[in-house]
């Protein structure tokens, strides 16, 4: 029996094989597609979840409010708040710092620039990261010891064992010995926390000034609470423990009328899950938006439906042609739940071929994808217990949606009807009608997504930042050598070159560089009873001048003034209107207690940031104290690739250890928005796939649709109607279901991109030319794609089509 029906299967597949390529093309792309963008949306939700005790652990946040009533939140604490959390609640089991920073490590003759982060002696027993040489609880015990990972084991030592090796690590100008006391693992790549080594956070070049100071923040901090309590049944301590600490501040805020928080306080301290780190974007960093990984998961779904849409409407559709098999075999005994049984059993069988073909095809596109869409993803991530247990579940959930209707309409004629030769196909339904608005509706929706975001990019990558980006070039600073004294020699080396213009150097890089390192420097004070916050940027001589900003008031720093590394800043146009000062030439600041900066002048506004967010006050400074990480220098436009291998020449002479990274800063700036390129790829190409899936399910039910006209053709041609009223006539049915799917989509897309744009401080205004676009698109390529079966139709000879009458 079941051979038969695998014979019976096949001959049905093959005798309607235009039909069965369609469906098995479009599933298999959709499998395919869908495998993609489920295995990497499963990947951004998997982070940080290895962690045995991921949901006890928390990351601390403030919340303040801004003067206007927006919230404020950040993760950057005071070194103190760390022992006094360990001192005063008991219910907390461990804690530590946590200082994203890099650093220079000698072995030998050998130097190695590593990812060496600070933390407190509970990392390791907080963090499932696991010990290979070593133990958790006893590893960072000293102020001199250093665990590192794996990798940075076999980079720096090779086969030879770590343990008790000395190295020497850069901090600041020196260089110090530490004891390797541990090996751990490597992070896994869905980890937040990512290291190449560790070492106490008593190591860091600010620890001695400011660690019993609570007015001064420069890392994060993670706490993992005791089994049994909850962040809830903490909130009110924590907050005793704000009003105990910052109670200066909190009366300062609360004198000049700062609105409270969502707690009903001017400051609190939140416990955010450590598994929400990843999806949080207010700090930067490697963080993913949810919306991005939603999308992901809402196209591959978009993408699944059409291609199921195509499966039950050409079933439908096909449902005369095996009328008179039903009926012979309901007359030969066989059962409805046989018959049913044996036509989802085709359903099956084109099902699973179509998901071997997807799963081949998302093997072979692996590599691409990951490179296109900078994914990890590997033959391992689908290998997985739970992936593979969705797949089967989702694989048999399609398969009876797909295909469990068609075989119950089919199943359901009268044998006796179907022998008298009684059985017609009703005029079409609302089902097939409600399934073509759905599937164009969807790519309508996917059409108009695409051009917004391209526009939303467009104007980001285009729209004026303060500053001239073009012909800049920024060069890291090597972790051998001090920044300062770089720049000096980079400075020497490039005074005679005919390409350059100008050199400089900064503490933060303008947009994302090949470095892929970020960081941001804020300061918080008080002036004439004003609370003032400013980004505080290390900069150099000529800065203004290398970038193009506009000096509006007052000067540059200059060498000829020599309190201009210690005592002088240069503030934007929002800084000196934060302070309420018609000419701040001359006036003192004084963010830091005990020191006072004279502002010497005033410059245009820019973007230090990407367009997500506006542009905050900034306060230019040359503190020694602070590093220069980057050097930049403004080159001739005449030879850019001279220009560049002459800066690269100057870096090698410099420091010849390590691989030269320069880049322009016009292309890091694009690079600040890579993830919005890659969503807006995505969505062009599931709007090309939905396209072209709606395309080849709507000609498909044409086809059919226009074989059971036939006759009817046949009579109006007799009659005299003309190809192009044919045409017409057999397309119109059809168009009108476009019509309204894109009359249903436009809604729909306005709202989703309108939410995705209140995610950016600079967004376009939504252009109306966008729908109008989407929808004549839909309905060319609709046209087009009916009216190619429909005039082979209309020119039959109506002989051929009235012979049997």
């Amino acid at each position: 029996m079941l051979r038969n029906y695998l014979k019976i299967a096949f001959r049905t597949l093959w005798k309607n094989r235009t039909h069965t390529l369609i469906n098995l093309v479009g599933l298999s792309v959709a499998f395919g597609t869908c495998i993609l963008l489920f295995l990497t949306a499963t990947f951004e939700l998997s982070y940080d979840r290895f962690h045995a005790d991921a949901s006890r652990i928390y990351r601390l946040n403030f919340l303040d409010t801004q003067r206007d009533g927006t919230p404020d939140r950040g993760p950057i604490m005071p070194y103190p708040i760390s022992p006094a959390i360990r001192t005063e609640f008991p219910e907390v089991e461990g804690v530590t710092r946590w200082f994203d920073q890099s650093a220079s490590v000698r072995w030998q003759d050998k130097t190695f620039g590593e990812d060496v982060r600070r933390v407190d002696a509970d990392f390791l027993t907080m963090f499932s990261f696991p010990m290979l040489q070593g133990k958790a609880s006893t590893a960072m015990q000293g102020i001199s010891d250093i665990v590192i990972s794996e990798k940075m084991a076999k980079a720096v030592f090779g086969s030879v064992s770590p343990m008790g090796k000395t190295v020497q690590l850069r901090l600041g100008d020196q260089w110090k010995p530490f004891t390797v006391t541990g090996v751990a693992g490597d992070s896994p790549e869905n980890s937040s926390l990512q290291f190449d080594a560790l070492i106490s956070s008593q190591n860091q070049d600010d620890y001695q000034a400011y660690k019993d100071k609570w007015d001064h923040g420069s890392h994060t901090v993670f706490i993992k609470l005791k089994s049994g309590v909850t962040p809830a049944s903490l909130q009110p301590r924590l907050q005793a423990l704000i009003n105990k600490y910052f109670a200066g501040d909190i009366a300062e805020r609360t004198k000049q009328g700062y609105p409270k928080n969502e707690l009903g306080f001017q400051r609190s301290l939140l416990l955010q899950p450590l598994t929400d780190i990843h999806f949080d974007q207010s700090v930067g960093g490697n963080t993913t938006s949810r919306v991005y990984i939603y999308s992901l998961l809402v196209i591959g779904l978009f993408i699944l439906v059409i291609a199921c849409i195509n499966f039950v409407n050409l079933t439908i559709a096909q449902s005369i042609t095996r009328a008179r098999e039903v009926g012979v075999r309901k007359s030969l005994g066989a059962q409805r739940s046989q018959l049913f049984g044996q036509i989802w059993g085709e359903t099956v069988l084109l099902s699973g071929t179509a998901l071997l073909l997807g799963l081949g095809m998302a093997y072979v596109l692996l590599p691409t994808f990951n490179k296109l869409f900078r994914s990890h993803l590997s033959i391992q991530n689908f290998l997985t217990p739970n992936v593979l247990l969705v797949t089967g579940l989702g694989f048999l959930l399609i398969t009876l949606l797909a295909g469990g209707y068609p075989s119950w309409f089919v199943t359901r004629f009268s044998a006796v009807e179907v022998l008298k030769g009684k059985v017609k196909v009703s005029k079409p339904g609302v089902l097939r009608n409600t399934l073509i608005i759905t599937q164009f509706a969807i790519a309508c929706l996917l059409i108009v997504c695409t051009l917004i975001m391209r526009q939303q990019v467009t104007y980001l990558q285009q729209r004026p930042m303060g500053l001239n980006k073009e012909q800049v070039i920024s060069v890291p600073v090597g972790g051998d050598v001090n920044g300062t004294t770089f720049l000096r020699q980079m400075r020497e080396r490039l005074a005679n070159q005919p390409n350059v213009v100008a050199v400089t150097g900064t503490g933060v890089n303008i947009g994302a560089g090949l470095d892929g390192s970020s960081s941001r420097m804020t300061y918080g004070f008080n002036y004439n009873k004003r609370e003032i916050s400013c980004d505080w940027l290390r900069v150099d001589f000529d800065y203004l001048k290398t970038l193009g900003i506009k000096l509006k008031a007052g000067r540059e720093f200059s060498p000829s003034y020599s309190t201009d590394s210690t005592a002088a800043i240069l503030v934007s146009e929002s800084l000196a209107r934060q302070l309420g000062e018609a000419n701040p030439i001359g006036k003192y600041i004084e963010p830091d207690s005990g020191r006072k900066y004279q502002i010497v002048g005033v410059f245009a506004d820019f973007n230090l940031y990407s367009l997500h967010k506006k542009a905050e006050p900034i306060a230019l400074q040359m503190l020694p104290d602070n590093a220069i990480n980057y050097v930049l220098v403004r080159v001739n436009p005449q030879n850019l690739t001279g220009a560049m291998e002459t800066v690269k020449a100057a870096w090698k002479e410099i420091d010849p250890k390590h691989e030269f990274i320069g880049s322009f800063v016009d292309e890091n700036v694009e690079r600040w928005y890579k993830k919005e390129q890659r969503l807006s790829t995505i969505f062009s190409s599931a709007a090309g796939i939905a396209i072209l899936l709606s395309c080849m399910g709507l000609f498909a039910v044409a086809l059919i649709s226009i074989e059971q006209r036939t006759k009817e053709i046949g009579v109006r041609k007799v009659l005299g109607a003309s190809v192009a009223s044919i045409v017409t006539l057999l397309a119109g049915d059809f168009l009108k279901l476009v019509l309204i799917a894109i009359v249903v989509a436009s809604p729909l897309a306005w709202y989703a991109m309108n939410q995705w744009l209140g995610d950016f401080a600079y967004r376009i205004d939504m252009p109306w030319w966008v729908f109008i676009l989407s929808g004549l698109l839909a309905v060319l390529i609709a046209f087009a794609t009916i009216s190619f079966r429909s005039v082979k139709a209309a020119l039959m000879n109506p002989v051929k089509s009235l012979r049997s009458e």
